[in-house]
């Protein structure tokens, strides 16, 4: 019999509409911008938005990281699995958002700030690479009293996964640390993704106090290198950051997946109750046929999420996240193809296993 998965996963994120463009590192250099990396914009980058409208033919398209992934998850999931909760403002871009979010079938819990435009992020695309900044704006509003009414708790109540960014905590950690006590009191998944190396650098303290309640967490190789500076460790090789994160104090006894992705190199993955630390081989996509890389991440956390909540072995998640990945990488920003979405897992997908 089918598991009953209605409103079984519900994410926190920043919703953005994402302003893309390819660019030269001309542009990064001048407004001091690195080729892969997610910042929040200051001042000095606010022209750069127009500057893509107006002279390097951006594409609008649907973006903020965990809405991206819902979108991607519910494709690989049974109707109403997924809901969404994130501040917009009351205009045109808000309905270009929830319009991409119909399109998927996620349902949105939108807190609406009538003050506040929707929030924009800048892509700039530089072959392979991407570099982020966010101007949240209506995003950053976003407040726990929305989420706490008794209308949107029950959301809360009858999920049972919960994924948010690492980039929520600079803009409601009093949501994080309720949704996180919630799934821990009632023995629930609650996952979370390290999104920028600035979280663990600029956030350390409440990234500590939450992951004793993160039963799943993610992130990719500049992430897990700036969460071990900014906890101190001693390492700078990923398969040993993954076991010691994995190895951190838990609340409850529910073991701890660190999954770590590489791009187009391997993914990590460490478990607090194993010695062993899982390595599992990319299949790359061709260069002809990409893209660009925008979303790819967020797309292997739908993936990988889809098949979990269906309690599917670990390899099966991880190769349904490395094909949701590659299936974004083939278009251009964070979008999923137009055609049926249909995972079939790869015969014979096996990781490498080490000892630690």
């Amino acid at each position: 019999m089918a598991q009953n998965l209605r409103g079984a996963l519900v994410g926190f994120c920043n919703p953005l509409l994402d302003i893309s463009a390819v660019v030269d590192d001309s542009l990064l250099a001048e407004y001091k911008l690195k080729a892969n990396d997610a910042i929040m914009a200051s001042p000095e980058h606010l022209p750069l938005f127009q500057t893509l409208i107006d002279k390097h033919n951006a594409l609008f398209l649907p973006g903020g990281s965990a809405q991206n992934t819902l979108r991607g998850a519910q494709r690989l999931l049974p109707e109403d699995s997924a809901v969404f909760f994130g501040a917009v403002g009351n205009d045109e871009n808000a309905q270009r958002l929830k319009g991409a979010a119909d399109k998927a079938k996620l349902r949105t819990n939108y807190m609406v700030n009538p003050t506040k435009p929707t929030g924009t992020c800048a892509l700039l695309i530089t072959g392979k690479n991407r570099s982020m900044v966010a101007n949240l704006s209506a995003a950053e509003t976003y407040d726990f009293s929305h989420v706490s009414a008794p209308e949107n708790w029950k959301d809360i109540e009858a999920a049972r996964f919960y994924y948010i960014t690492g980039f929520f905590f600079a803009v409601s950690p009093d949501t994080i640390e309720a949704v996180a006590k919630h799934a821990h009191d009632n023995n629930k998944t609650f996952t979370m993704n390290l999104s920028a190396p600035f979280v663990a650098e600029f956030f350390t303290a409440q990234v500590e106090k939450t992951l004793p309640y993160i039963d799943i967490l993610f992130g990719n190789e500049t992430e897990a290198a700036a969460l071990a500076t900014a906890l101190k460790f001693d390492t700078s090789d990923i398969k040993q950051i993954a076991k010691r994160v994995a190895d951190l104090p838990r609340a409850g006894s529910r073991p701890r997946l660190v999954v770590f992705t590489q791009g187009s190199e391997s993914t990590v993955i460490a478990s607090s109750d194993s010695d062993e630390v899982r390595v599992y081989g990319v299949t790359e996509v061709p260069d002809a046929e990409v893209g660009d890389t925008n979303g790819a991440g967020d797309a292997f956390v739908a993936g990988f999420l889809s098949q979990y909540m269906q309690e599917k072995p670990l390899d099966t998640c991880v190769d349904a996240g490395h094909w949701l990945a590659g299936q974004v990488v083939r278009q251009i920003g964070p979008n999923y193809p137009e055609i049926e979405l249909k995972f079939v897992p790869t015969a014979d997908f096996a990781p490498t296993v080490e000892k630690l």
